[in-house]
């Protein structure tokens, strides 16, 4: 079965899609929130030096342009985004301690203090604040806020992190709801995702009986639970959907299999999918169709 719960029905599993899409979309906006929230503590670093009785000629050099910037400025006073913000009840999900150490362990890096040093214009306050997140999504305290909110960060970080980067480069957007964009299209939740899902899911036994003549000596029952999950997408992707080449699926699933199956599963699952990519090509049951998608 594509699943050891039997019990598990299409919707349910509809469903489960859908929320982690939600869940997904949600991850990207709380880790807006705590980045600006991170810059915040400038102001607090600001009249700390202020207020000291000795000040240093760097403290009364200091500036809290981290925050008080055009970027983080249009994120922090951007409605729409504050709605989105108490939607989903941020506040209560962050130790601001955590947020607060962050940012002063920050404070001494060499980036940074660069960054204070120098006039600074739009391009410095890109290069700074992309540094910043490099900084916070490596630091314990950063994980830590996140994975005790969400137990996704590690399997949607690299996509998250990916798009804050594009984020930071792209703001100030030319609307309020930007943001939103980052939600997945139709064609790629509804037509891809929930399709190959469901799919998955009708012609289970089929895929299983096209998969299995390729174990030869292998016992189907000793192959990892996961491989044999990626190999009834990976034969559902060759046979149902036509726009995607038979080598970018392949390509895709002997990558997802590095990520999140056994060691030796890159090689098992590339051995599999290149014999049964072979037999139904020449069966004549891949059908490809659309531009670039013929493979040579």
């Amino acid at each position: 079965m594509m699943n050891r719960d039997q019990d598990l029905k299409p919707q349910d599993v509809k469903k489960l899609y859908w929320d982690s899409i939600d869940k997904s979309f949600e991850l990207l906006l709380f880790n807006l929130y705590l980045f600006i929230n991170i810059t915040k503590y400038s102001l607090d670093d600001f009249d700390k030096r202020k207020n000291k009785y000795l000040p240093s000629e760097q403290d009364k050099a200091f500036s809290p342009k981290l925050y008080q910037n055009e970027l983080i400025q249009y994120l922090d006073n951007n409605r729409k985004l504050k709605l989105a913000f108490r939607k989903y009840n941020f506040e209560a999900k962050v130790d601001f301690d955590l947020l607060k150490k962050l940012y002063y362990d920050y404070a001494k890096e060499p980036g940074y203090l660069k960054f204070l040093a120098e006039d600074s214009e739009y391009d410095s306050f890109v290069e700074v604040l992309l540094d910043l997140y490099r900084y916070a999504k490596k630091a314990e305290s950063y994980v830590e806020v996140v994975e005790d909110n969400y137990i996704n960060w590690e399997d949607d970080k690299s996509v998250i992190i990916g798009t804050m980067k594009k984020i930071i480069k792209e703001v100030p957007a030319k609307t309020d709801d930007f943001f939103l964009a980052y939600y997945p299209d139709d064609e790629t939740a509804n037509v891809f995702g929930e399709k190959l899902l469901l799919t998955c899911m009708e012609e289970d036994d089929e895929l299983f009986k096209i998969i299995s003549p390729t174990f030869e000596n292998w016992d189907s029952e000793r192959i990892a639970v996961l491989d044999m999950i990626l190999l009834k997408m990976a034969v559902c992707e060759f046979l149902h959907f036509e726009t995607i080449p038979t080598k970018v699926t392949l390509n895709e699933y002997v990558d997802l299999s590095k990520v999140y199956s056994t060691p030796k599963s890159k090689e098992f699952i590339n051995g599999v999918l290149d014999r049964i990519a072979n037999d139904l090509a020449e069966a004549g049951k891949i059908s490809k169709s659309g531009r670039g998608v013929i493979d040579e």
